[in-house]
């Protein structure tokens, strides 16, 4: 293998492996990668299928400091750019919910695409390759790895962030963006399920039902899960990404339901039923029981109803459209979906994603503070980076 090239990026996931056929243009280019596989998280997404962008994917369903920075390269590479290239492909899709695009197949086939499209411009790859250090000199920079030394004239960080460290997730980039006297974002973990102390839902775990779940900063309609841990389920993950320590996380868990219309007319048809019983002809059976013994103290759920008033009516459902709930934390990187923070985007540049202060470096996709929305707007973010400092090198 050649000791120098135009350009190499270090991670072998959605973006480097994106990115790398629009960096081969302007020369050599190889992409290094300690694991065994390019795209393992591209393997593993969408329960082995890939939700591999979203129809609706728009600056709005990012997080991150900087509002607008990803702005630039998320309308300069769109998800209608990326399915073309799936239909291209030959890769058979369809939407799930909300806008989410699944193959129909295994998520490998997003895999085999991208190899294929670097294959086919010439760039190369090394696998199981670890970097030990990257040096700047005169015209470029020197990478010391597992293989030998290497340098090149442009180098590409792609090596996502802390989630799943099972998967081989390092704080590689933030490393080499402190290296290079880049500011970093405080990290956490993203797109997560919440932790309550005591197993306070473990008895209904696996229960599930469509709730709102908001904070003062964000509001998701989506379903929610009980579980042994604490809460799950797309709207927690959703809000997890806008959540700090110690707040409360409000939950209206008779979203979409005119309850106090039916308990009201059923006060009078069916007085002698429990509360109870009524409620759980709306929520699962298993969640009104909890909450019987939960809220035992406020609300005696085995009353009849004829022997409720509309103010106790009134009560009850103000609890039920919004529960307040305080998590101790969350699972962390181990199951989080993404990783919010990182590489700040006040020293790069927006169009190009390359350093303001060192020429010829760039970071991209999840290494980046832009974090998506559940739902393939981080594959959107991976691609639309990518594309943005491959074509940046190859522009020249």
């Amino acid at each position: 293998m050649k000791t120098h090239w135009h350009t190499i990026i270090i991670g072998a996931g959605a973006a480097g492996l994106f990115a790398a056929p629009y960096a081969a243009k302007a020369g050599a280019t190889l992409v290094i990668d300690h694991a065994k596989k390019p795209g393992e998280k591209i393997r593993i997404s969408g329960g082995g299928r890939c939700n591999f962008t979203n129809m609706y994917a728009e600056p709005k369903n990012f997080v991150g400091q900087n509002p607008h920075f990803h702005k630039s390269a998320l309308a300069r590479f769109s998800q209608w750019d990326f399915v073309e290239l799936v239909d291209q492909a030959g890769i058979a899709w369809h939407e799930k919910t909300l806008g989410q695009l699944f193959c129909d197949g295994k998520s490998t086939q997003i895999v085999e695409m991208l190899t294929t499209r670097l294959a086919q411009a010439g760039a190369e790859m090394s696998m199981e390759t670890a970097v030990n250090a990257v040096t700047q000199i005169e015209d470029g920079f020197r990478l010391d790895t597992s293989k030998g030394s290497f340098t090149c004239q442009n180098l590409v960080i792609s090596t996502g962030g802390k989630s799943i460290p099972k998967m081989g997730a390092t704080g590689f980039a933030y490393d080499v963006a402190r290296q290079f006297g880049h500011k970093i974002i405080e990290t956490n973990a993203g797109l997560v399920p919440f932790t309550f102390p005591d197993g306070r839902f473990a008895s209904i775990s696996g229960v599930s039902l469509p709730v709102r779940v908001w904070n003062d900063r964000a509001s998701f309609e989506e379903a929610m899960l009980f579980t042994h841990r604490g809460l799950s389920g797309p709207s927690i993950l959703q809000i997890s990404s806008y959540w700090q320590p110690g707040e409360a996380v409000h939950i209206d868990l008779i979203h979409g339901l005119d309850l106090r219309e039916i308990l009201r007319a059923q006060r009078q048809s069916e007085g002698r039923r429990q509360l109870s019983t009524e409620l759980s002809r709306h929520l699962p059976g298993r969640l009104v029981e909890h909450l019987t013994t939960e809220w035992a103290g406020r609300f005696d759920l085995t009353e009849r109803l004829a022997d409720q008033s509309d103010k106790a009516l009134d009560a009850l459902l103000g609890q039920l459209s919004d529960w307040e709930v305080i998590p101790s934390g969350t699972e962390g990187y181990r199951t989080a979906e993404v990783t919010l923070g990182g590489v700040s985007t006040d020293g790069l540049d927006s169009k190009s994603m390359m350093s303001k202060t060192i020429p010829g470096l760039y970071f991209i996709g999840e290494c980046v503070d832009v974090t998506g929305w559940l739902g393939g707007f981080n594959f959107q973010w991976a691609w639309a980076s990518a594309h943005a400092a491959g074509r940046h090198i190859a522009e020249g």
